[in-house]
């Protein structure tokens, strides 16, 4: 996270006058003057007399008598410098300004604390002893002076623009005056929310998760949660914090221990109404009037009843940026699609680090490093996967240009890029819930990169199972290698479904497990009447496919027929209830098609 991004021209300034000593006492100091020349932020002169200066006490003076001038006569270019300065290949060389940009990022630099007023010395005296014409030939030697500091930052017309080309023909930008003292009235408060550097932006968390909240965004309702280059909601930022189940981002995300609601009904953010991106989801899915569970402001303000026409503007939820199809450049995106030949794969950003390290590409079958994804399918060892990995028709390069994806440095120490045996392991298998898309507590599958929480698999994973150092291979595995045996002759129908269940479970339990991996937006999961206030006006039986999974968990099914006419109810209900949307309908109709399909391959069914 860069300071200077919610950082002040004035509060950078402030900072530079308090640590100009510390800057001119830097060891090798050559090469930060280089890189002050590089952004034109040294008059051409200037850099050549200090650079040949032999003495070190010599040069840490004409050092700080540079920094004076820099801040006296140059203040409009104090982002540059700073900017200059916190170059990563500079903070290598130079522990201060490592150390002075860590005291920006944890806020133990204090912006408030009181300062001395600056003493400045007065001619009034001897002005008064000088004559009119003294005084008038006094002041053209000091313009002549500014005016000649003005026309050497830059010496060369033809040289390209930078931060130190002034404008207005050689006009010098005047410098607004800083005031060096508390920014705090008197009776105000030191919260963290109150200091200047936190004017545009506020450190929050939420859980283990850090982030910057823009103040400016959050009134707007966008997303204003920033972690390094990756935007999220309120609700997205508490999802990513593992914090989903408080369904109520205000007090789960923090600023320095205190929730956003107390800052909110303090009027220190402006918030306004955020609609859950889910919720609106569900609404158009099943039209009508509808109940959500809302953000609760209070736990005795939970209603599961109300209706989402009565939520009042202070009970303000949560939006989030519904996902088109196919694939966008926002860098919020975590997953592309992408293909190498005919071979089609998913590319995961938080798990690239380059192409020889860091399995971040996705097959139906194995997780592999970019390379190695070539290497699967051209047979080759192939470096040139920058090219030969495709993205929306593209080479995945423009992701890098757009950096999206980032390469890691040879010197990286990432659990990507130095992993332990435990890293690589883990890099094996998914990091969500394949059932349920949510992380942490998982169970790996030996046999492929899947990962399920104890109680999302099919049957469930007992903890004796965990304290066995047996391998653990999950139901789709286990299934498709059984497939051959189990079923060596073709069946009717009618014949299929009056099988007991009991001797066909793993079947069923491998066909419901599919359904909720390929009900991607969790549409068909939960119980509707959850949310949807006319539900049961309209549906008599309702019917979810978590309540299939229990059912089939507690052995309620006592042939095949009734565990499909469950399934099937499902896409009924959904079709009763949708036949004038025209969206949703279809993705009810879909999944009925994907099941009906996997059904006869499972149980060789006859066409």
């Amino acid at each position: 996270m860069d300071p200077l991004d919610f950082l002040e021209p004035e509060e950078l300034l402030r900072f530079f006058h308090c640590h100009k000593t510390e800057l001119s006492c830097v060891e090798r100091p050559r090469t930060l003057l280089n890189q002050l020349r590089d952004h034109n932020l040294i008059p051409e002169g200037r850099y050549k007399k200090m650079s040949h200066m032999k003495s070190k006490d010599n040069l840490r003076n004409a050092l700080y008598d540079y920094l004076d001038w820099l801040e006296a006569e140059q203040s409009q270019h104090i982002t540059d410098f700073w900017r200059c300065m916190f170059k990563e290949i500079i903070l290598n060389q130079y522990p201060t300004l490592k150390r002075l940009r860590d005291s920006l990022m944890d806020g133990s630099f204090k912006f408030y604390t009181k300062l001395p007023e600056k003493i400045e010395e007065t001619d009034k005296g001897r002005k008064k002893q000088l004559s009119e014409d003294e005084q008038d030939e006094e002041t053209q030697v000091i313009k002549k002076r500014k005016s000649l500091r003005s026309n050497n930052v830059c010496d060369d017309d033809e040289e390209e623009s930078g931060p130190s080309t002034q404008p207005n023909g050689g006009q010098k930008k005047k410098s607004k005056k800083i005031k060096f003292s508390s920014p705090l009235k008197k009776g105000e408060k030191g919260d963290i929310w109150t200091w200047p550097i936190y004017k545009s932006q506020l450190p929050v968390t939420c859980g283990e998760k850090e982030g910057m909240l823009n103040r400016e965004r959050l009134a707007k309702g966008e997303k204003c949660i920033a972690v390094g280059k990756r935007w999220f909601t309120p609700t997205q930022f508490e999802r990513f914090a593992g914090m989903e189940k408080y369904k109520n981002w205000k007090i789960s995300i923090r600023c320095n221990n205190i929730p956003l609601k107390v800052l909110i009904k303090d009027g220190h953010l402006k918030a306004v109404s955020y609609k859950r991106g889910d919720q609106t989801a569900k609404k158009e899915l099943f039209p009508g009037d509808f109940i959500t569970v809302s953000d609760r402001e209070d736990e005795e303000d939970s209603s599961p009843g109300r209706s989402s026409t009565n939520i009042s503007d202070d009970e303000e939820e949560e939006t989030e940026e519904t996902q088109q199809p196919g694939v966008s450049t926002d860098a919020t995106q975590m997953v592309y699609k992408v293909t190498c030949g005919d071979q089609n794969a998913v590319l995961h950003v938080k798990r690239f680090a380059s192409g020889i390290r860091g399995k971040s590409i996705r097959t139906e079958t194995k997780w592999m490093t970019p390379e190695e994804f070539v290497n699967s399918v051209l047979g080759q060892t192939e470096s040139s996967w920058r090219k030969i990995i495709k993205w929306d028709g593209n080479p995945i390069s423009v992701l890098i240009e757009k950096k999206i994806l980032r390469i890691h440095s040879l010197l990286c120490t990432c659990r990507l890029c130095r992993p332990d045996k435990t890293d690589l392991e883990d890099q094996k298998n998914d990091d969500e819930c394949c059932i349920c898309r949510k992380e942490e507590d998982l169970v790996l599958c030996d046999d492929c990169p899947r990962a399920f929480h104890q109680t999302c698999h099919l049957p469930h994973v007992e903890d004796a199972t965990l304290r066995d150092d047996r391998p653990w291979v999950c139901t789709f595995c286990v299934f498709r290698t059984a497939q051959r045996w189990m079923f060596p002759d073709k069946l009717r129908r009618e014949a299929v479904m009056s099988r007991q269940i009991s001797e066909r479970m793993l079947g069923c339990q491998y066909l419901l497990m599919f359904l909720f991996s390929a009900d991607e937006e969790q549409t068909f999961e939960e119980d509707p009447r959850l949310y949807l206030a006319d539900y049961s006006t309209l549906i008599n039986t309702p019917m979810w496919l978590k309540r299939i999974a229990e059912k089939l968990e507690d052995k309620l099914y006592q042939n095949i027929g009734e565990f499909v006419a469950d399934v099937h109810l499902i896409f009924t209900n959904c079709a009763l209830y949708n036949q004038r949307n025209a969206k949703y309908l279809t993705m009810g109709n879909t999944l009925k098609e994907l099941f009906e399909e996997e059904l006869k391959k499972v149980f060789k069914i006859e066409e």
